[in-house]
């Protein structure tokens, strides 16, 4: 079933006789009606390849944050609270139950800035998805099959939502990926369970009370870290309770008082949007197809600028001492990220002071750039007052459609060197490559599980479609 035959409802009669012309399904049920209808068979092969890759990069991204302190703090509330269960944990030798699983995986995944996204909806899908799809694939031993459709599932309804209705949330100071990855939780939890269309809407009807996050991690601390995981846990309970009868709204996507007018405000009218429509197709039917990968470890909008600046050292073979100054021009949203500093890592990861001083020293913006010792490294923080940044109008008219940025390199010669970047690497425009994609699993993956562990992780990764059950594959990536 494609996402074009679930859109538009068949035409009813009037009392009269006449047939009435057919009128498109809202929001809410034109994704609760996909969620249920969904097969494997309707994956066509851009959509499987990509599964495989967002699961396989967020996978690494989860091993790796399983070991930060954000993580390491969250396993040791749930211990004092929640008895052993059954369910693995990626890089965490205890078990746990499935609400748990999802929240530690969710808040690993996104804890190092390393998961994926969606440029049209400013969202990371993978960091509550693939959590959710691991921790339930486990519970309901589902086949491949249905784990990956699963995940193509969460893909659509975390992207479609967030296309419809971004930049509007973020300039109200709520965080995409908290407030609408509850939505893509509960569809993947659905999925997985094998519930019907309107036990989906009701899940969705329950999860939008749930939806909750606001960018107040700009200022510092780790909250951030924890809000894919809240949102992975809460979508799991929210279908469950739906699939016992426990009632939400319907239409509460675009219904009154519902979640877009909380959310994108009350000047705006999503009843008739076709919400498929929302962020465009790009590379296929399914949004997963369009979806990004991250090759530098900080925030995406800082990406374009730093391929920009990357390139401009390389091909000029410019010395860190030969940059005078760095100049970036690029669209609002991202020009906001031109005054954060960078006295923890949270605020670093998202400082474009920080992110291009690092790049101008190491031509190349790793994780351990971001370590304490590495935001006090003063061959890296001599550049930061180099860097100066401006929102400019052009770039920002062709935002969210691209991602641009225009980087002046000035060097102390007095020479200045121009680059442009539309689509950094990565993009669905720009892609990684399979090689480099393996490259950052192993880097993120082998330091937790062993080189060994991770190879035989990542072949199972691409034959998922021929497992009985991916109950094995969730217990291989435990601590």
């Amino acid at each position: 079933m494609s996402t074009q035959e679930i859109d538009r409802p068949a035409a009813s009669a009037h009392a009269g006789g006449q047939a009435a012309a057919a009128r498109p399904l809202g929001p809410t049920k034109a994704l609760s009606q996909f969620v249920a209808g969904l097969s494997f068979e309707d994956l066509d092969d851009t959509a499987l390849y990509k599964a495989r890759c967002h699961t396989l990069d967020t996978i690494g991204a989860c091993l790796a944050g399983s070991r930060q302190e954000v993580s390491r703090i969250a396993a040791a509330v749930l211990d004092e609270l929640m008895a052993p269960g059954a369910v693995p944990v990626p890089g965490l030798a205890r078990r746990t139950d499935a609400l748990s699983a999802a929240f530690l995986a969710g808040t690993a995944v996104h804890g190092l800035e390393l998961d994926d996204g969606f440029r049209p909806g400013a969202i990371h899908p993978g960091s509550v998805v693939v959590p959710v799809a691991l921790a339930m694939g486990h519970v309901t031993e589902a086949d491949g099959k249905r784990f990956l459709t699963a995940i193509v599932a969460g893909y659509e309804v975390a992207t479609r939502i967030a296309a419809l209705i971004h930049p509007k949330p973020r300039w109200r100071g709520f965080h995409n990926t908290a407030i609408i990855g509850v939505f893509a939780a509960a569809a993947v939890a659905a999925v997985l369970k094998g519930y019907d269309a309107a036990i989906v809407e009701n899940a969705f009807g329950l999860a939008a009370s749930s939806a909750s996050g606001i960018r107040s991690y700009v200022r510092g601390g780790d909250v951030k870290r924890i809000h894919p995981g809240l949102a992975a846990r809460d979508g799991i309970l929210s279908a469950l309770l739906a699939a016992k009868g426990h009632l939400g709204a319907s239409d509460v996507l675009e219904g009154k008082d519902g979640f877009f007018h909380a959310f994108a405000g009350e000047d705006s009218d999503f009843g008739g949007a076709d919400i498929f429509a929302a962020g465009g197709r790009l590379n296929g039917r399914f949004a997963i197809a369009d979806c990004y990968i991250k090759p530098h470890a900080c925030c995406r909008h800082l990406h374009p600028a730093i391929d920009a600046l990357i390139d401009i050292l390389t091909a000029e073979d410019l010395a860190p001492e030969d940059v005078a100054s760095v100049d970036v021009a690029t669209y609002k949203v991202a020009s906001t990220h031109g005054t954060i500093g960078w006295n923890a890592m949270t605020t670093a990861q998202m400082s474009f002071p920080f992110a291009l001083a690092a790049a101008v020293q190491h031509r190349a913006v790793h994780l351990h750039h971001f370590s304490d010792a590495g935001r006090r490294d003063a061959d890296v923080l001599r550049h930061c007052a180099k860097v100066h940044v401006r929102a400019d109008d052009a770039l920002d008219a062709t935002y969210p459609k691209k991602r641009p940025a225009r980087v002046i390199v000035t060097t102390t010669a007095g020479k200045q060197v121009t680059r442009s970047v539309d689509e950094p690497l990565g993009s669905a425009a720009n892609p990684v490559p399979d090689a480099q994609l393996h490259e950052k699993f192993h880097a993120l993956a082998d330091p937790v599980i062993g080189t060994e562990r991770a190879k035989r992780v990542a072949r199972d990764i691409w034959a998922l479609e021929g497992m009985a059950s991916v109950r094995g594959f969730a217990e291989s990536l435990a601590g």
